[in-house]
């Protein structure tokens, strides 16, 4: 067996594709045309699937951050129906009161925040109007095509 180098299909260079090979004549322009196209149209349909694999892992890991937050806001309701119960029995032994006065004041207390919170939603949305710069600038497109093409 000899020891010397021999060509392999695995060696072959992996690149743009030569419309000629590098002893024969100069490639004409459509050649040139032709490979470059192909060489684009390659690089575009690779970057495609790059950015199809990126999206792919950024919303599994999206995904994953909407589900531990979910989480969290749950046992967050948990831990605030705790906390509110802590202050009634709290009301309790502060004040003297009966078990169903100290929860009837911390239901009217969470009942008015609820209503101020509410009362500022509604202010803010009516203020709330439709997007008029964006019809706008429609409207000058559609007038500046309309006088255009007539």
């Amino acid at each position: 067996m000899s020891n010397a180098a021999t060509p392999r299909d695995s060696d072959a260079t992996v690149g743009p594709t030569d419309p000629v090979a590098a002893d024969g004549p100069e490639p004409t322009i459509g050649q040139l045309v032709a490979s470059a196209s192909r060489d684009v149209s390659t690089l575009v349909r690779k970057e495609i699937e790059l950015a199809k694999t990126e999206l792919a892992q950024a919303s599994k890991a999206g995904g994953m951050g909407v589900a531990m937050f979910a989480g969290a806001a749950f046992f967050s309701l948990f831990g605030l129906g705790f906390l509110f119960t802590a202050l009634a029995w709290g009301l309790t032994s502060l004040f003297g009161w009966s078990a169903w006065l100290a929860f009837l004041v911390v239901a009217l207390l969470l009942f008015i925040v609820t209503g101020v919170l509410a009362m500022i939603g509604m202010k803010k949305f009516s203020r709330v109007g439709p997007p008029t710069r964006a019809i706008a600038t429609t409207q000058e497109t559609i007038a500046t095509l309309k006088g255009s093409g007539g």
